[in-house]
């Protein structure tokens, strides 16, 4: 075969070659670039910072944290926290996003913090828990989270511990087991107030969301006394959702933590 030939041959080989692991290449940026946050491995809560470069995750008012009783204060604002919960509460759907079970409200039900309205938008779970109380980790932290129409956001966080069954849990149950990225619509009633939150003590600080992007506008309040679930109800939502989806506790940096 003519030695040009050849030459051109080998070339086009060549050329081909370095196309191919362009693209390659180009395939595995790509990947890098939409590597997504998690609660394990090397996207786990330690890394957030770094996957997600336009995010708080960094910030110096996270959550959560660990509340030491003895450290904190009193709330001066009387009546600084009023709960407008309907026993027909709406319920649009649930899904599974990968990172808990969520269920989603119809809008209606709302608070008022601090003389702010918040709206009731989602409630969804942890396990364990992701604030303690005095060093203590619960077994499951359910949060309510609630907008504002400025986009604020205050978020109850309520501890359970294992016990008696509770209706309000047994409902949850009955749209389990639900894969990962599956949703389902309800449209049903619910009676929120079973949580009877009415009444009860709560820590109240300024903290952030506990998953990407921890947006540092959060009013917690975390409720003092648990209420009760049975245990086949807590892993009814355990083996729904990632081993551990919690966040490690974050920093104070001199917050105050309010009580009432």
């Amino acid at each position: 075969m003519d030695k040009k030939i050849i030459l051109f041959l080998f070339t086009v080989i060549m050329v081909l070659g370095s196309c191919k692991n362009n693209k390659k290449s180009d395939h595995l940026d790509e990947h890098a670039v939409q590597k997504h946050w998690s609660y394990h491995g090397e996207t786990s809560p330690e890394h957030w910072m770094e996957i997600e470069k336009n995010s708080d995750c960094g910030g110096t008012a996270q959550s959560p944290i660990n509340i030491i009783d003895n450290t904190t204060v009193p709330i001066e604002i009387k009546d600084s926290l009023q709960l407008y919960y309907s026993p027909k509460t709406l319920l649009s759907k649930v899904e599974n996003n990968g990172h808990s079970i969520q269920f989603d409200f119809e809008t209606g039900d709302s608070i008022q913090f601090n003389n702010e309205v918040y709206y009731l938008k989602q409630i969804h779970f942890h396990e364990p828990s992701e604030h303690k109380i005095n060093g203590v980790t619960y077994p499951i932290e359910v949060h309510l989270v609630h907008m504002s129409k400025n986009n604020g956001l205050t978020v109850f966080s309520v501890m359970g511990i294992e016990g008696e069954e509770s209706q309000l849990f047994e409902f949850f149950k009955s749209f389990l087991p639900l894969a990962n990225g599956e949703t389902k619509e309800i449209h049903q009633q619910l009676d929120i107030t079973g949580l009877s939150l009415e009444n009860r003590g709560y820590y109240f600080y300024s903290g952030s969301l506990t998953t990407p992007p921890c947006t540092e506008n959060v009013n917690w309040i975390v409720f003092k006394d648990p209420i009760v679930i049975s245990l086949d109800e807590v892993l009814a939502l355990r083996k729904n959702m990632p081993l551990n989806n919690y966040r490690n506790e974050q920093p104070i940096n001199g917050r105050t933590i309010y009580h009432k």
